[in-house]
């Protein structure tokens, strides 16, 4: 109990809810499954099983401290690199280009346990993006040099320095006492993936025009405005009792959240068919991998983080 004592009441509530909407999805799993056993439920049943390893991971490293949560989203930064760098073309002569990629997380997440905000915001969009060609200049391949560059530089940005924002979320001030830090990040989170499941909902609901088929075939413009309009109204709902943010500004943040969500989900989606693969990975069982996991994050962290950073930091 006095780990629990630990955790603010707003977050710890959140918890609570999201471990009941769980629950709830497990016990109607087991209930589908028993009433058509017929079907092979074993890709919905590695999702749930799945998502209870996620959720579970995910709250004991906030719980914990800062310094356990800012090493785990380090963590989940270079399982992020290592699988995009699984399927993407590089030159082998790169290989030592890569290992500065790599060296990159440590000193990311030192900014971030640091809190040098100076640091943390221009380490990689400008040091390590003017190191990078500089060190493939000493290579001394010209051939497809541009397209190797830019290549790394993005992949750095989207699995490095992205995700680095939802660890930095932890350690800002504390303005919302009955959330802390953790309710940052435990907003951002549940509002990406309800906009995600927000999205799928509404489009097998309503959905009959797609909006970019030979990108991702399943989105809709029903899905993606049904989408829309509900993280909207929830994150107005949800983000005074999580952020700092009033019920205004917490709108803001949910229209930024699904808008972001959608495109980081489509880039990834484009990345994949570019790359003709279906999953990213195999790491996460019934969800793919890290990257099919996390493609709405990588685009909805940043943002979300800025907005909420000009507005009460």
């Amino acid at each position: 109990m006095q780990f629990l004592a630990k955790i603010p009441s707003h977050s710890l509530y959140a918890m609570i809810i999201v471990i009941g909407l769980l629950s709830i999805a497990t016990i109607v799993t087991i209930i589908f499954k028993y009433k058509n056993p017929e079907k092979n439920h074993t890709e919905l049943k590695q999702r749930i099983i799945s998502w209870w390893w996620i959720i579970g991971l995910l709250f004991v490293f906030l719980s914990i401290s800062k310094n356990t949560a800012i090493i785990f989203f380090g963590f989940l930064s270079f399982l992020a690199l290592k699988e995009f760098i699984s399927i993407i073309p590089t030159r082998h002569i790169d290989r030592n280009v890569l290992f500065w990629v790599y060296i990159s997380i440590p000193f990311q997440y030192y900014w971030v346990a640091d809190s040098w905000y100076g640091m943390f915001i221009i380490f990689i969009p400008v040091y390590l993006f003017l190191f990078m060609p500089m060190r493939m200049v000493i290579n001394g391949a010209t051939d497809g040099f541009i397209k190797a560059a830019g290549v790394l530089h993005w992949v750095a940005m989207l699995t490095v320095f992205s995700i680095s924002h939802i660890a930095y979320l932890i350690v800002l001030p504390e303005k919302n006492l009955n959330a802390g830090p953790m309710g940052l990040v435990l907003f951002l989170i549940l509002m990406t993936e309800f906009n995600d499941v927000c999205q799928y909902l509404w489009g097998k609901l309503l959905g009959k025009d797609k909006i970019i088929p030979k990108v991702s075939p399943n989105k809709t413009w029903a899905g993606f405005f049904g989408g829309v309009a509900s993280i909207t109204l929830l994150s107005g709902f949800i983000g005074p009792t999580l952020t700092p943010l009033n019920t205004l500004e917490s709108f803001g943040a949910g229209m930024i959240i699904s808008l972001a969500g959608f495109i980081g989900d489509v880039v990834i989606s484009s990345v994949k068919r570019d790359l003709s693969i279906k999953d990213s990975g195999s790491l996460i069982p019934g969800h793919g991998g890290i990257l099919d996991r996390m493609d709405s994050l990588l685009y909805t962290a940043p943002l979300f983080f800025h907005y909420l950073y000009y507005l009460h930091y």
